[in-house]
């Protein structure tokens, strides 16, 4: 959608590549607001993930620390990470920092590919 309404050239750039970042960021905001529910019944016995898996994505997660939420805009593992975000209690103002620093930087590559 953000491609087309580029290439049409009808809008401000810079408010097309806002909006696409505040809704993304929304959804992923909405991940970790999950990730914060479910941290608090990591023992029921209805929780969606084992205790090994979710130690391992622990230890992935803080091998490479709080920057690797700057990459929660690449599909399929971006959700995921803003989920785990949550389960894992990150602050969320580093999270909004990092995860909206990602996906702005996404939204304005491909406004400058289209700008081209």
């Amino acid at each position: 959608m953000l491609g087309a309404m580029l290439a049409a050239r009808r809008w401000d750039p810079f408010l097309l590549v806002a909006v696409a970042t505040a809704g993304n960021l929304a959804g992923s905001t909405i991940n970790w607001a999950i990730g914060r529910y479910l941290s608090e019944r990591r023992d029921a016995r209805w929780f969606p993930v084992s205790g090994a898996a979710l130690e391992r994505a622990e230890a992935r997660f803080n091998r490479f620390g709080l920057p690797v939420l700057l990459l929660a805009w690449v599909p399929i593992i971006g959700d995921p990470l803003t989920l785990i975000a949550g389960l894992l209690r990150v602050r969320i103002i580093p999270f909004l920092l990092l995860v909206g620093t990602g996906k702005a930087a996404r939204y304005a590559v491909i406004a400058f590919a289209f700008a081209a």
